[in-house]
């Protein structure tokens, strides 16, 4: 006896016209270019009371429909629905009323999703975006301070544990969904859908001071055609052969950096107007970013083609120069230095996992908008495991060149604090106040540090002691550990201009930094604009319009973090805050396909695009793994925020230093407030589905999710669409 889903579909099969075949239910293991599109098994549960012809005539319907849009379905492009119209009146198929296909659902269905040229673009962007100067500096103080290689081990045991698998997750969610952050995670688990919103707002905030460091590359890099380049001498005073006695108390970079480029206050309360010599230079950086944008995921491509390759060839022209340095022999020991100790610090293993979110970009949502614009049929694991290790390589290429630049710098510092202690110690043998014994050797020139320190230990020792009373400590090791979150803007560019031919080297520099920071907005922006396109269908048709409103709108908002107090208000944001919206929403991503949606089932349905994977392990560490160690996390940085008291680093212009500042209970205020905004969607999707009683899982249990957005880019055939409508 037949079943009642096979009689529905051999009378589907005799409505037809001859020329369509219904496909048979493919092997779980068969994947979707072997026909193209997604053939799931067979699903078609018929009710007794369901009138079998209005269903073929429906069946019909969306076979005329889709006739034309078939043979287009190789090109990503949206296609047009009076295309389909127009067909459809050639054809003269007249169709029953009830059966006609609403607007926006033809809207919806015949919408096809842009996707990336080749695989090439997709994998450059992915690691343009992971590229971040912020993160590869973190990576740099996090090696110096917190172990050395020890750190290393920590930190890639971390990676291919934690940081590998929730890549894999959040590639394979918007490859499997096709939608931005937003609407991916209302399919796997309406309950957590709210994630979607506040990774939406996290990207956000994030793009606004990310571009304004941008704003401070551009601003140096104009400034360094200058030769000899402005912050290699303190500048004179007006009308006056003297020096700034602002710039005289401290260093030409220091002077610069603060009081010439941020013109920076002395307090985070002191407000004042935006800096109008960073305005242009933020103009300019949104107009490249919105240019290198404008024509989708095509223009992006090509740009990024260029943008991620060319920080190489820099990076490593710089880090040949470096090893020529004097002191790079001196940081490359540094950089060899293993602590033992480290392994056993909790503090250390915390600040290495939150280092490996931060590397990879998790949890912001440019991860899993750019990857929807890949096509379902192609293995994301790999995808995965290449960007991590590219990104692991980029971080250790920087860290290698940052040892030689400081061991260099330190070794300079150290050479005029000892020629600073040797003319001091010669006025005070001419004033008659230290004998004759106390006058330093003349030939410092050659090596200051070495000449200087031999001579002083060679001292009787009450002349040393009191040598040492009128002299300041100039050590090497110290002066190498100072280095500090101001380090990358100011002592590279101080070394930079120490350089023979600082002007070229100084370029490069900016250069390296400009590339790798606009390379990273462009993943930032991805992230901002697919969501809203995939929220707003509307926006697909103005993409350009919606760009440059989009790009205004965070001109206009980032000319906060370009006042006088912008710089200690970005440490505020991303030394602090990031990190716990940052985890949640990681947490809560893992929550939704580790228990939500369920591994095991997601898996299975990867399984059926791309072969079988690794299952179990993966499984193992989406669902216990991860969602512990993350927890872990958590707890620990919570707990180390609230005892820990939150400084920052401020100038102050009547002693011409930096200083340590604590951050006024207002602006924890304001922190803590703006954690709260961010993650309000969390709780309030949760209450809503509670309220509308909505499922914890998207489906019944044994049935794929597919999306109505992503649905595959060739038009379902009549059968399809029946299965379509009884998953849905």
């Amino acid at each position: 006896m037949k079943t009642e889903a096979q009689v529905s579909k051999s009378s589907l099969t005799k409505a037809l016209p001859p020329e369509i075949e219904l496909s048979e239910a493919l092997p779980r293991s068969q994947t979707w270019e072997d026909k193209r599109i997604a053939n799931w098994p067979p699903m078609v549960w018929v009710s007794k009371s369901e009138d079998l012809k209005t269903r073929m005539a429906k069946a019909l319907a969306w076979e005329i429909q889709a006739g034309e849009a078939q043979r287009r379905a190789s090109q990503c492009r949206p296609v047009d629905v009076l295309e389909v119209e127009a067909t459809e009146a050639l054809n003269q198929k007249p169709l029953p009323e009830k059966v006609q296909v609403a607007e926006k659902e033809k809207s919806e269905v015949f919408f096809t999703r842009p996707c990336w040229s080749n695989k090439v673009e997709y994998i450059l962007t992915q690691v343009g975006y992971s590229m971040k100067i912020s993160s590869m500096w973190r990576f740099f103080l996090l090696w110096l301070h917190n172990g050395g290689c020890s750190f290393l081990i920590i930190y890639i045991l971390m990676l291919f544990l934690v940081g590998v698998p929730l890549l894999f997750l959040e590639m394979a969610a918007g490859q499997r969904m096709r939608q931005g952050s937003i609407g991916t995670w209302k399919v796997i688990s309406p309950w957590i859908g709210g994630v979607g919103y506040t990774s939406f707002m996290v990207c956000f905030l994030t793009g606004l001071y990310l571009n304004v460091v941008n704003a401070w590359t551009l601003f140096y890099l104009g400034q360094s055609f200058h030769f000899p380049v402005p912050w290699e001498k303190c500048p004179l005073l007006e009308n006056s052969s003297d020096f700034d006695p602002e710039g005289a108390r401290t260093s030409p970079s220091m002077y610069f950096w603060y009081r010439v480029t941020l013109k920076a206050s002395d307090r985070i309360e002191d407000g004042g107007s935006p800096v109008f010599s960073l305005n242009l230079p933020l103009l300019v950086s949104w107009c490249l970013v919105g240019a290198f944008m404008i024509n989708g995921l095509k223009s992006t491509g090509k740009v990024m083609c260029v943008l991620v390759p060319a920080p190489y060839f820099i990076i490593l022209c710089l880090l040949f120069r470096s090893l020529l340095l004097e002191g790079a022999a001196f940081g490359f020991q540094h950089l060899l230095l293993a602590k033992i100790s480290a392994m056993y610090n909790m503090n250390v293993w915390c600040q290495a996992g939150n280092q490996v979110l931060f590397a990879l970009g998790l949890g912001f949502g440019p991860v899993v908008s750019l990857s929807s614009h890949m096509y379902p049929s192609t293995n994301c694991l790999s995808d995965a495991f290449v960007v991590a290790l590219v990104n692991l390589f980029t971080m250790l290429l920087v860290t290698s060149f940052s040892f030689c630049v400081l061991g260099f710098w330190a070794t300079i510092i150290t050479h005029h604090c000892n020629e600073k202690n040797a003319e001091t110690l010669a006025k005070l043998v001419t004033l008659g106040k230290l004998p004759v014994e106390a006058q330093p050797p003349p030939n410092l020139a050659d090596n200051p540090s070495s000449i200087f320190n031999s001579w002083l230990s060679r001292l009787h020792q009450p002349i040393k002691d009191m040598v040492l009373s009128y002299v300041t400590e100039c050590n090497l090791a110290k002066q190498f550990l100072k280095a500090g979150p101001s380090f990358a803007l100011v002592a590279f560019i101080e070394t930079m201009s120490l350089i023979p031919g600082s002007v070229f080297w100084s370029i490069l520099f900016f250069l390296l930094l400009l590339t790798l920071g606009l390379s990273s907005m462009i993943g930032i922006m991805q992230g901002i604009l697919t969501p809203l396109q995939d929220t707003f269908s509307s926006f697909r048709n103005h993409a350009k319009l919606l760009i440059v409103v989009v790009f205004v709108l965070m001109f206009l908002c980032g000319l906060f973090f370009t006042r006088p107090s912008g710089i200690y208000c970005i440490r505020l944001l991303s030394e602090y805050w990031t990190v716990l919206p940052i985890t949640i929403i990681i947490i809560l991503e893992n929550i939704a396909v580790g228990w939500a949606y369920v591994a095991r089932r997601f898996l299975e349905d990867l399984a059926i695009m791309w072969g079988p994977l690794a299952s179990p392990i993966i499984r193992w560490l989406w669902c216990f793994l991860s969602p512990v160690v993350l927890l872990a996390l958590f707890v620990i940085t919570l707990i180390h925020l609230s005892l820990k008291t939150i400084t920052y680093v401020a100038w102050d212009s009547n002693i011409s230093k930096e200083v340590l500042r604590q951050y006024p209970s207002w602006g924890l205020l304001v922190m803590i407030a703006l954690f709260l905004i961010v993650t309000l969607p969390i709780p309030t999707y949760f209450v809503y589905c509670l309220t509308q009683r909505i499922s914890f899982t998207p489906t019944s249990q044994g049935k794929p999710v597919i999306s109505s957005k992503s649905l595959p880019l060739i038009q379902p055939t009549p059968i399809e669409e029946v299965q379509k409508e009884e998953i849905l």
